[in-house]
């Protein structure tokens, strides 16, 4: 998937911004033309870009229910920890999670450290060393789930009568994550995120949906409302159980995006596609068609202008748009939704006539609903545009093959680019096999029979 270079605020944090990779898990990495072909038909469209920290986390893993957050905090400095308290330290882990913001993202100065304690004043035996199992068997923790792999305890409630937030209004909330070890894994001072636009993990919405403004809680999380089987490389283990501690800030209504200005359009946009691609890379292709979706339909909104809505489609928004279709596209071929995905296809090329990954998966579902004459001109541009690329020759070799019944009295190749300049059409000539005639193996064995007839007659006659 294609990722962007962070604009606005965004700048003033280190993001982590791999996407899944243009080619199946299983592709063999020695065979680049597997893998190109692999890129042009199914796989998310990537920019060059090297991760933060250690490894190769590319995108971060979530489980059972919705994701976790996404986008990395700050690089975390190599020095001595500080523990909360003296019994024991919180040990931190080489990536922290990631977050979406929706609102102003607040300077580098003004971020916590990854040592600092988010709540000093609430260090108890639970939060320090009780064991998780303890804390899940515990009378006094108040079940968020009928299930009780979701529990909440209140360390301090909110004002008399404050209210709780409702589905699809934004929340900020103060929180940090740690694994049974006390290993941190999460951690924000000012966490935004919508409820019910999977932006966060499941755990921190129905949590967040619960809690009352001010309210101070702990939350423990079993893996399937957080990340599940996968993890989440390379701090969180596969079915590992959260436990965090939560402040909620701030309740409001989610921003209109009519009168949000374009960067803020492009950054919220950008954050939902970043979404789609998590959960592309954990094959959970529903999930990041829906977060495709979202981003779409914020970067496709309109300004009000005199009660009168015009669209806003400038070149930096047309970009943006190209990607977030392409990856949904991807997103739509690993469903099987062919219609759909030669629909969206179609969208990117109405945006960018010249995008060759769209004009080839056009091509293939066009040769697979057997409408050949349309599909042999566009994958002839792709391979002009790309004349390389040899999935594109491949697919085009196949589209001969159907397009003559499955008889093998053709075969495809490409004319030279020196010869043809412009031209790289490629072009069909006769196959190499001669048309069937009569053997010489059968002449010789018809002048042998000939042959042993004659002598025959002779001897007969000669007894006669």
């Amino acid at each position: 998937m294609e990722t962007e270079p962070c604009t606005g605020e965004q700048e003033k944090r280190v993001v982590e911004t791999n996407e899944p990779e243009l080619k199946e898990a299983y592709t063999n990495p020695g065979d680049k033309d597997s893998q190109k072909e692999k890129e042009l038909s199914h796989g998310p469209q990537q920019e060059d870009t090297e991760p933060h920290g250690e490894g190769d986390p590319r995108i971060e893993c979530q489980g059972g229910g919705n994701a976790g957050t996404t986008l990395n905090t700050l690089p975390i400095p190599e020095k001595t920890e500080t523990p909360c308290v003296e019994e024991r330290k919180l040990k931190k882990t080489p990536s922290f999670a990631k977050t979406v913001r929706f609102s102003e993202i607040e300077s580098v100065e003004d971020r916590e450290s990854s040592e600092e304690c988010l709540f000093p004043d609430h260090e108890m035996v639970q939060w320090i060393s009780s064991s998780f199992e303890e804390l899940f068997l515990s009378e006094d923790w108040e079940d968020i789930t009928d299930d009780r792999l979701l529990r909440k305890k209140v360390l301090a409630p909110g004002p008399q009568k404050a209210e709780h937030p409702a589905w699809g209004q934004e929340v900020t909330v103060k929180m940090q994550g740690v694994l049974e070890d006390r290993s941190v894994v999460e951690k924000d001072r000012k966490l935004v995120f919508v409820i019910g636009e999977g932006d966060v993990n499941q755990a921190l919405e129905e949590c967040a949906i619960a809690m009352q403004q001010d309210e101070i809680t702990l939350l423990l999380a079993d893996s399937q409302y957080t990340y599940g089987l996968l993890g989440r490389e390379p701090d969180i283990p596969a079915w590992a159980p959260l436990l965090y501690q939560l402040q909620l800030l701030n309740i409001r209504e989610k921003p209109d995006l009519l009168i949000l200005p374009i960067s803020d359009r492009i950054r919220i946009g950008n954050q939902k596609r970043e979404r789609g691609n998590f959960h592309f890379q954990r094959e959970e292709y529903s999930m990041a068609a829906r977060a495709y979706w979202m981003a779409l339909d914020v970067l496709t909104t309109r300004t009000k202008d005199g009660g009168s809505a015009v669209l806003v489609e400038g070149e930096e928004v047309q970009d943006y748009r190209v990607k977030c279709l392409n990856n949904l596209a991807a997103a739509q071929l690993k469903l099987e939704q062919y219609d759909d995905a030669l629909h969206t296809s179609r969208d990117v090329l109405s945006l960018d006539p010249q995008n060759v990954k769209a004009l080839f998966r056009t091509g293939k579902l066009l040769s697979d609903k057997s409408e050949y004459g349309e599909a042999m001109e566009i994958l002839k541009k792709a391979l002009k545009l790309e004349p390389s690329t040899k999935a594109i020759h491949v697919e085009l070799s196949k589209l001969v093959k159907r397009k003559s019944g499955g008889k093998n009295t053709q075969k495809w190749q490409a004319k030279p680019a020196q010869l043809l300049g412009d031209n790289i059409a490629p072009f069909l000539t006769p196959s190499n096999k001669k048309p069937p005639g009569i053997s010489w193996k059968f002449l010789l064995g018809a002048l042998v029979v000939a042959l042993g007839s004659l002598v025959t007659s002779v001897v007969l006659t000669a007894r006669n």
